[in-house]
This record gives C-alpha cells, sequence and structure tokens, in this order.
C-alpha cells in the first residue's frame, strides 16, 4: 500500500545514509541555529498527543517555531473528538487537512503506521506504546555523533526496563546497523529485551550480552543508557512496585565507570538516577534532551522538503487471521487491514503494525 505523503514510522524503513543526512543537518543546526530561521515560513505542523509528553511534545514544538513554522493541536484528547469516541483514522484525516505535517503519539503499538494509512499529509511518529520511537533515536544519535564523535564501535549498556522501553527498542535496530558495535542488557529477567530485538541484532551482525548486575556491567561501557520502569506500563501497581528501584545509578557506581564513558536516559527519570549524578561531567541526559529540538529541526526539514512517497504496509492480509498481541492497534480499530510480512513457507507471521510474531 502506498501513500503519496513521506512519512516517518519506523527509522528502519529508511536507508542508514539518510539517518546520517537528518543526524548531520541536525549538528549543522546546532551550530548555526540562526541559518535556518525562516525555512518553514507559512508551514503548519500538528501534534496529536494521546498521552503525556514534556520533552518529546514540546522539542517538537520549539523545533517548528524555530524554523519560523506555526503549530496546531492537542496534548489531552479528553479535549478533543478522540473524547467521544473518534477513531485514528477520522481524526488524523480531518487534522492532516490542517497540517503539512503530523506528529502523533500514543499508548497503543502501530498507532502511527495506522494514522499513516489515510492521513493527507507526512505523519511522524513520536512513540507507540512499548513499540518504537524513532526521534528519540534521531536524538540519541546525534547525542553519540557530538559527545563520542562515533556512532561505531561502541560498547552500549541499557539498563530498566528493556521490555517495554520503546526508545531502547529503536535505539538497538538503529546501532546495530553501524559496524563493530556490542550491546549489554542490564534487566531482570521479567523485564529483558524482547527476542525480535534480539534477532535484529544478531542478524545485523552486532553482538549482545545479558547481565543482571549494573555493577557488573558498568566498568566495560562508552555508554549507559538508563530506563525508568514505566508504572504505566504495568497491569498493576504491585507489579510496578516489585520492579521500581532494581537498578538505581548513583556516585558510587559511577566510580566503577571509564572516565570516558557518557550517561544518557531518554527522560523523564523517576528514582534510577540518583540526584548527585548530575554533576558528574558524564551525565549528558539533559544535553541530550536539548539535543532533541536540534534533530527534529532537522527532520521536519528533510521530510517537508524530500515529498517522497511512502509504502505503508508491505505484507500481506491472512483470512481469519489477527495480530495476538492485545496491545496493537489491530486490535483495537477494527477497520484496520490485517497485514503481516510472512516467512518464506507462510508458518511464521510478523504483524505490520507492533512487530508481534504469530505462528499459523
Amino acid at each position: 500500500m502506498l501513500s503519496e505523503y513521506q512519512h516517518l514510522i519506523d527509522l528502519n524503513d529508511y536507508p542508514v545514509s539518510w539517518w546520517k543526512k537528518v543526524v548531520e543537518l541536525g549538528e549543522e543546526i546546532y551550530n548555526a541555529p540562526e541559518k535556518f530561521a525562516h525555512v518553514c515560513d507559512g508551514k503548519i505542523m500538528a501534534t496529536l498527543f494521546y498521552e503525556p509528553s514534556t520533552r518529546t511534545q514540546m522539542s517538537f514544538q520549539t523545533a517548528m517555531i524555530r524554523l519560523g513554522g506555526q503549530i496546531i493541536g492537542f496534548d489531552n484528547p479528553a479535549n478533543s473528538s478522540v473524547s467521544k469516541g473518534e477513531t485514528i483514522k477520522d481524526t488524523t484525516k480531518i487534522v492532516s487537512n490542517y497540517a503539512d505535517v503530523l506528529v502523533i503519539r500514543h499508548p497503543i503499538a502501530g498507532a502511527a503506521k495506522a494514522a499513516s494509512l489515510t492521513a493527507d499529509c507526512s505523519v511522524i511518529n513520536a512513540g507507540d506504546g512499548g513499540h518504537l520511537h524513532p526521534t528519540q533515536t534521531l536524538t540519541d544519535l546525534l547525542t553519540l555523533k557530538i559527545e563520542k564523535k562515533t556512532l561505531s564501535g561502541l560498547t552500549i549498556g541499557m539498563c530498566g526496563d528493556l521490555l517495554n522501553g520503546r526508545t531502547v527498542h529503536s535505539l538497538c535496530k538503529a546501532l546495530s546497523m553501524f559496524p563493530d558495535n556490542k550491546f549489554v542488557f542490564i534487566s531482570t529477567n521479567e523485564l529483558g529485551m524482547p527476542a525480535y530485538i534480539k534477532d535484529i541484532i544478531k542478524a545485523n551482525g552486532s553482538t549482545y550480552e545479558e547481565i543482571n548486575t549494573l555493577e557488573d556491567a558498568i566498568g566495560k561501557l562508552d555508554v549507559l543508557y538508563m530506563t525508568r520502569i514505566q508504572q504505566e506500563r504495568f497491569a498493576s501497581r504491585e507489579e510496578y512496585l516489585a520492579q521500581k528501584n532494581t537498578y538505581v545509578l548513583d556516585r558510587k557506581k559511577m566510580l566503577l565507570a571509564r572516565n570516558e564513558m557518557i550517561v544518557m536516559h531518554p527522560l523523564p527519570r523517576v528514582d534510577e538516577i540518583t540526584v548527585e549524578v548530575d554533576e558528574d561531567a558524564r551525565a549528558m541526559y539533559f544535553k541530550q534532551a536539548k539535543y532533541g529540538m536540534y534533530v527534529r529541526m532537522a527532520l521536519i526539514m528533510t521530510i517537508l522538503k524530500e515529498k517522497k512517497q511512502s509504502e505503508t504496509l508491505k505484507g500481506k492480509i491472512f483470512a481469519g487471521v489477527k495480530c495476538s498481541n492485545p496491545k496493537c492497534i489491530t486490535n483495537h480499530e477494527e477497520y484496520l487491514p490485517k497485514s503481516f510480512r510472512a516467512s518464506r513457507d507462510e508458518t511464521l507471521l510478523e504483524c505490520e503494525y507492533c512487530d508481534e510474531r504469530k505462528l499459523i
């Protein structure tokens, strides 16, 4: 299925050369933002945020304003027709009539892809549940480009909720495309990295190991990517509390790290990084948030300038087959085509919206 508009749903829909181009443009904007103050004069960006956000929403809005454009949208679906039961299709179909680019965040996996099927402008995925967060990945790549001077040959530790952490899923997929990167997953068994992400890492020629304690891992890392245990992804408060304080980065653990290691975090943090770590020169998470604005400026410019078609669905519909993931958008918006990528013998299917696998 083709869309006449260029979308960013998953970074892996684009070649690495495209990512590099966006990141390099972000660095150029960072070094001389005044040169880009009017490139989006007369353009409008709509932001549809179905769940809370501070950095992603405000950095997108600030990015468009700094480029000379204007913004519309909502940050609380209760204040829109969504509260009356309006579908993603209808909301995005209407709002896309008013905008040149649409940015959507949604708590359900695959929602951004669903929006791209029918929107009458470009769609950018600002996070879909625990699935993907491609613009955070671009933020992370720009941070590494500026602070580590490379995107290759790094040992990256990812710590915390790796099961529900869309930021680490997207970043793993991206960094495994660059040569000689190694991954260290630091998590409990219950919150470990999903199998499909591990398979992608191996398929791309990268390696990973899994370690249960931060102390055992931190000394071998070039980058430590901390994540919070996400209360909103748990079925009950009791399940959340059982995992909440498992991994906490403090000054004592930082003494075990290399002098050149940097600490990243997509924010917000809760208790997983103590305030005392903020004063360590290796703490990059506040700079990282600022870099996000510049790379989103670069992304908006690129999407609006290129105006390429997007292939939104590439798979096949199998009669009577539905995605088995209850958190997939296809199980919430029934009108959506149930499209799957299939193995050669069509016994293993992968949902095109949420990447959930299913044997038939």
